[in-house]
């Protein structure tokens, strides 16, 4: 009898996660055997539950809201990204059952902006809104791009001036609130808050964007984010959720645990599709 190995995602909420159905298409199209289930998981019983997942035999485990920074705290050992991060979103068991802790999402970021789409990061001028998590996973990757400006923006501008901080020595990276973007425009915004999944924005003036300029939003819905809507209404060359970054994230995360690179770009179609589908049916 063929044996399987196992995987999960740890989060909570988790029934909307996409990641069970990414990696069963991976381990497909690749010929992997592998099960990957997704587990509600709160914060309080992270450790305990992460530690009788890999004490069962489980090989790679994917941590998602609100583990990432609990997730960096249990690692053994951490990657460089994900020590820049201060977040990990992938556990891999080691040969010598320690625990590696990676942060596959600014890569992610990066393949979906830059190869799927084609959008240009070099002399950029970038604009992230947030300054929790999700944002210290993609700015190292991004100011690797070398833009001329990116800017992270934020209500508490202290947030936003600690990252700011701790990346300065990577590259061009500011610290501002909302009021201080008046009269500035640029290339590309990406949404790093949840806000727009509850129909909520951040107080954006509508010439922020430049002419021909992309927005992206780090979450993604069966139905445009108000983040999207807003790309759109402002003339965006692209307004993009995040759906190609979870596919190209969860592409790193296998390569680490199977040494297998998968094709992301039929999975994207795939979903998207699925999407489409379920956006006229509904």
């Amino acid at each position: 009898m063929m044996k399987f190995d196992n995987y999960a995602v740890f989060g909570q909420p988790i029934s909307h996660s996409k990641s069970p159905r990414i990696h069963k298409l991976f381990a497909e199209q690749t010929g992997q055997l592998m099960d990957y289930a997704a587990q509600e998981v709160p914060a309080e019983t992270f450790a305990a539950a992460t530690s009788r997942f890999f004490a069962d035999g489980g090989i790679g485990l994917n941590c998602t809201v609100p583990l990432k920074e609990l997730a960096w705290q249990y690692a053994d050992q951490l990657t460089e990204r994900a020590r820049q991060a201060k977040a990990v979103n992938t556990l891999a068991r080691q040969a010598d059952d320690s625990i590696l802790g990676d942060n596959t999402d600014g890569i992610g970021l990066l393949n979906d902006l830059t190869i799927n789409h084609g959008i240009a990061l070099k002399d950029a001028k970038v604009l992230i809104l947030g300054a929790g998590g999700a944002t210290r996973g993609i700015v190292p990757p991004l100011l690797e791009q070398q833009p001329s400006t990116l800017i992270i923006v934020n209500r508490n501008i202290g947030k936003a001036q600690a990252i700011a901080e701790d990346f300065a020595a990577l590259g061009a990276v500011q610290a501002c609130d909302y009021a201080n973007l008046k009269d500035r425009q640029f290339d590309l915004i990406i949404n790093a808050t949840s806000a727009s999944l509850s129909g909520d924005l951040p107080p954006l003036q509508a010439d922020l964007l430049k002419a021909g300029g992309s927005c992206y939003d780090l979450a993604y819905a069966n139905q445009a984010t108000a983040f999207v809507t807003w790309g759109l209404a402002n003339k965006a060359a692209h307004s993009l959720d995040g759906l190609g970054m979870l596919v190209e994230q969860a592409a790193e995360a296998f390569f680490i645990w199977r040494g297998v690179r998968p094709q992301t770009s039929p999975v994207i179609s795939l979903l998207n599709a699925e999407r489409a589908l379920n956006n006229t049916n509904g």
